[in-house]
């Protein structure tokens, strides 16, 4: 019979637009996360990864938190959920106070913080994250803490993602639906960068690329901080509809041609392997069915492919990652499985390229092991980390300096390049 669940577990939560996957994980002395429980089932509510069939769904995460209980031995009550949607905006609010040249004490600290939550501005959007990042003493950045330094003025970045309300209440309902108490929603991206980059990464500047089903998540990090996200409707489902599309068949039977004969690079020899291609219609499965060569296969995966690099390459434009800082580029996400991707995505791109998938857990199964798992192990590393919210601060009366538009990623970049 299974046991309750102990406090020191996390259960997380991922609701994608292909697939619904859970993981309880336990939390051991020392930070180490052992895997204890995985589940996954087809996801068939959802997409562009928002909530289009509530009953569908609450179905998939009822059968994919109940996999992962069998297998962990264990009854969960409550789990982490990532928000891997379009729409989510990230923004940085500067807030300072005068000390006059005296230690930083955590009174002082405390007051910041509090008049940081001040400076959280969402727009008519709801906040998912509201997080003190790093401080500065004196307009000097990259401090981590303060306390016990002097300064004549003592400052903090606090990062806020936010986002359109009524797609995140969806989730949230989803999930409340199938008997689990939402401890947090978390923006996909943030947990996807705490299992798949390194801290360094994180510090000098990295772009996160993740290729999901339904929508391509573009983000940018530097000085250990998600500076900067954008979204893409364009994901991975759309190359296997257009190989369903352009060879007749049923999308299972493209799927499993883009996983087992697609590729995103050509060679020579493509032209002599051949692929036999089931009909789409059932009262056609008569084995009358066309063959293609991989060339046709990989001819229609680099069209899709060729005109989603353009929309990355523009939107790490617009995100200011250019420069000596704008080279290092991390994919991840389902389509980072796909054969051949970092190569291709290299020289799309014209910068070095990598594959991330999940670091830093114990006991994690092969076959969640994969890119395609990076949010869903992020968001059980982000649980974790016991992240801080200032939006559980009360609110006092404080002056803030707030940094306004995209202008200011740039200038964060250059600063910790100066400082590391």
């Amino acid at each position: 019979m299974a046991k309750v669940a102990p406090d020191e577990l996390i259960t997380a939560l991922d609701i994608g637009s292909s697939k619904v996957s859970a993981m309880i994980a336990q939390r051991v002395a020392g930070g180490e996360l052992i895997v204890l429980g995985t589940g996954q089932r087809e996801s068939r509510g959802v997409k562009r990864g928002y909530i289009a069939d509530m009953g569908a769904t609450e179905v998939a995460v009822r059968e994919a938190v109940e996999q992962a209980e069998r297998i962990a031995g264990l009854n969960i009550e409550n789990v982490w959920v990532g928000f891997s949607a379009g729409g989510l905006v990230s923004d940085v609010a500067s807030v300072e106070v005068d000390l006059g040249g005296h230690r930083v004490e955590q009174a002082d600290i405390d007051a910041l913080l509090q008049g940081a939550r001040e400076s959280i501005e969402p727009a008519g959007r709801m906040v998912l994250h509201a997080q003190p990042t790093l401080y500065t003493l004196d307009r000097v950045t990259g401090v981590r803490n303060p306390l016990g330094l002097h300064a004549d003025r003592l400052g903090v970045h606090v990062h806020v993602v936010a986002v359109d309300g009524s797609p995140v209440r969806n989730l949230d309902l989803c999930v409340r639906s199938a008997h689990l108490e939402v401890k947090s929603i978390v923006a996909a991206p943030l947990a996807t960068g705490m299992a798949c980059l390194s801290d360094e990464e994180r510090e000098l500047g990295v772009a996160l690329v993740e290729l999901g089903a339904g929508i391509t998540n573009v983000s940018l990090f530097a000085g250990g901080m998600l500076v900067g996200l954008t979204s893409i409707p364009v994901g991975a489902a759309d190359i296997t509809d257009d190989i369903a599309s352009a060879f007749g068949t049923r999308r299972a039977q493209a799927e499993r041609m883009k996983c087992f004969h697609g590729s995103a690079n050509a060679s020579p020899r493509d032209n002599h392997e051949m692929i036999d291609v089931a009909p789409i219609s059932a009262e056609e499965d008569s084995g009358d069915g066309v063959r293609i060569t991989r060339a046709q296969l990989i001819s229609v995966i680099r069209l899709r492919l060729e005109h989603l690099m353009a929309e990355i390459r523009r939107a790490l434009g617009e995100l200011g990652f250019e420069g000596p800082v704008g080279r290092q580029v991390v994919l991840t996400g389902g389509g980072a499985e796909l054969n051949g991707i970092a190569d291709y995505a290299q020289a799309a791109l014209g910068r070095s390229v990598r594959v991330g998938r999940p670091r830093r857990l114990t006991a994690l199964p092969e076959a969640h092991s994969g890119p395609g798992f990076a949010t869903l192990a992020g968001l059980a590393h982000y649980a974790a980390s016991n992240p801080v919210d200032l939006r559980a601060l009360p609110a006092p009366d404080q002056v803030v300096h707030r940094a306004r538009g995209l202008g200011w990623i740039t200038r964060v970049i250059r600063a910790f390049q100066a400082n590391y």
